[in-house]
C-alpha cells in the first residue's frame, strides 16, 4: 500500500495488519503553501521601487475593496524622500533630553570616515536637510560623531554615537509592551496587515526652545535634529507613549503596536477593510506616515516581532532557525556565549531548554581550559534537530482538556 499524506498534515498514523504505520507530511512544502508570498502592487508603473504588498489569496471582491481603500490614502504613505517629512504633531509626544545637572557637556573628538562611508553620510545629510529633519547650528555644547552601520537588506544606515549624551540622561520608566503577550494576541485572527512607519523614531519632534544637545558633525558643518533621532536612550519609550496615545481605544482589539511595528488584525475577513480605515484616519490626523514598500495588507500570516504569526499559531522565525542550524561548533568561550544567546531566543519553542543546554552552561562555569567533548557535540546537534522539527504554538480552546 502506498499512502501520501497531504503536506499540511504533520503526522498520520493508521492501523495495518503489521501494526501501526506512521507517515510524516512534508513540512517544507506545507510552510511554503501556508506562507504564500504576497503580491506586489505598484503605485506608479513607471517607478518599480514604489509599491506595497497585498495578500495573494484574497478573493476578487476583497482585493478590489482593499486596493480601492489604499488608492484613497495617498497622504498616508510617504513615497521616498521626494516629499517633505514634517513628523507627528507635537501634542502627541515631544521628546525631551532631561540631562542631569551634575553632568558636564562632552564634545567628542571628530573621527575620520573612509571615503565610501563619508559619501554615504553626505547623501544622508542632504536627504535630511531636504526633508526638514535637521538644521545647521552654531556653538554647540554637546557634540557626537556619525556612525555608519549595515542593515539587514545590505544598505547602509547613518546613526549618531550618543554614548556620552545617553549616560547623562536618566532612564524613562515608561514600560514597553511584553513581546510574548503581543504575539499571543494575534492568534485566532483571520486577516492581518503589517505596517511600517516611515523613519520610525524620527517621527517625533524634539523639545522646542532649548539648547541643542543632539548635535553631530559633517564636512566642517554642525547639525542638530528637529525630530527625535535614532540612538537616544529614551527614544523607544517616547515613541511607544505616542503610539499608545494615538491608538489607545483600538490597542488590544484591532491594533497591536510595539514601538514602530504595527499590526492590524481582524477576527472576520469582511471587517478588515473597515479596521484599516480606522487606522488610516488616525494616521492622517497625527501626520504619521507609512513606508509603503515595507507594508503588507490582507494576509493570513506574516512576521511580527521576530515570530511567524497566523490564525493557527505561532512559529519561530525561520531566518533565526537557519542561522542556528548553519552555525559551526564553538571553539572558545565567546562562541559558546553566542550559541547560548541564540538558543535562548527559542526558549518558548524548546521544551526543557535548560536540560538540553546543560553541557554549554557547564563550559561557561568552568575556569579550566575550554574542552568541547562528545556530550557537547551531541547536545548541539540535538538542538539543531529539534528546531528542524516544525514548532507551532497554539492557544487552547476554552472548555477542552489540555491533555
Amino acid at each position: 500500500m502506498r499512502t501520501f499524506p497531504p503536506p499540511f498534515i504533520k503526522k498520520l498514523r493508521f492501523p495495518t495488519k503489521d501494526g501501526i504505520m506512521e507517515l510524516n507530511g512534508d513540512q517544507v512544502t506545507a510552510k511554503r503553501r501556508f506562507l504564500a508570498a504576497p503580491e506586489k502592487v505598484l503605485f506608479d508603473p513607471s517607478n518599480p521601487e514604489l509599491f506595497f504588498l497585498v495578500g495573494s489569496k484574497l478573493s476578487a471582491i476583497d482585493k478590489e475593496q482593499l486596493l480601492k481603500l489604499l488608492d484613497e490614502q495617498p497622504e498616508t504613505f510617504l513615497l521616498g524622500w521626494s516629499m517633505t517629512f514634517r513628523g507627528c504633531l507635537p501634542n502627541l509626544a515631544c521628546h525631551a533630553l532631561n540631562i542631569g545637572p551634575e553632568h558636564k557637556p562632552i564634545a567628542q573628538k571628530c573621527r575620520k570616515l573612509a571615503l565610501e562611508r563619508a559619501t554615504i553620510v553626505l547623501e544622508e545629510v542632504e536627504h535630511l536637510l531636504a526633508s526638514g529633519t535637521i538644521r545647521e547650528v552654531q556653538y554647540p555644547v554637546w557634540f557626537s560623531n556619525t556612525v555608519v552601520v549595515k542593515k539587514k537588506n545590505g544598505k547602509w544606515r547613518v546613526c549618531i554615537d550618543f554614548t556620552d549624551l545617553n549616560k547623562a540622561c536618566p532612564k524613562d520608566p515608561f514600560l514597553l509592551p511584553q513581546i510574548d503577550q503581543l504575539v499571543d494576541s494575534v492568534l485566532g485572527h483571520a486577516r492581518l496587515s503589517f505596517l511600517d512607519a516611515f523613519q520610525g523614531l524620527s517621527s517625533n519632534p524634539n523639545e522646542c526652545g532649548r539648547l541643542r544637545e543632539d548635535v553631530f558633525y559633517h564636512t566642517k558643518r554642525v547639525y542638530c535634529y528637529k525630530v527625535m533621532p535614532f540612538g537616544l536612550k529614551n527614544a523607544g519609550a517616547t515613541y511607544q507613549r505616542m503610539v499608545s496615545k494615538m491608538f489607545g481605544h483600538l490597542i488590544g482589539k484591532t491594533v497591536e503596536v510595539y514601538i514602530d511595528d504595527m499590526l492590524i488584525k481582524s477576527l472576520r475577513e469582511e471587517d478588515h477593510v473597515a479596521n484599516l480605515l480606522q487606522v488610516f484616519d488616525i494616521l492622517g490626523g497625527s501626520r504619521l506616515r507609512l513606508n509603503a514598500s515595507k507594508c503588507t495588507f490582507g494576509v493570513s500570516s506574516g512576521k511580527f516581532l521576530d515570530h511567524v504569526v497566523s490564525r493557527r499559531g505561532i512559529e519561530a522565525n525561520p531566518d533565526q532557525i537557519d542561522a542556528l542550524v548553519d552555525l559551526a561548533e564553538p571553539r572558545n568561550i565567546k562562541q559558546i556565549q553566542r550559541l547560548t544567546g541564540m538558543v535562548a531566543a527559542f526558549g518558548r519553542f524548546i521544551s526543557r531548554l535548560a536540560d538540553k543546554c546543560k553541557p554549554f552552561f557547564q563550559l561557561l562555569g568552568k575556569k579550566s581550559k575550554f574542552v568541547w567533548d562528545e556530550e557537547c557535540s551531541a547536545a548541539f546537534q540535538g538542538i539543531k534537530a529539534y528546531l528542524l522539527t516544525p514548532l507551532c504554538l497554539s492557544i487552547p480552546n476554552l472548555g477542552e482538556p489540555l491533555f
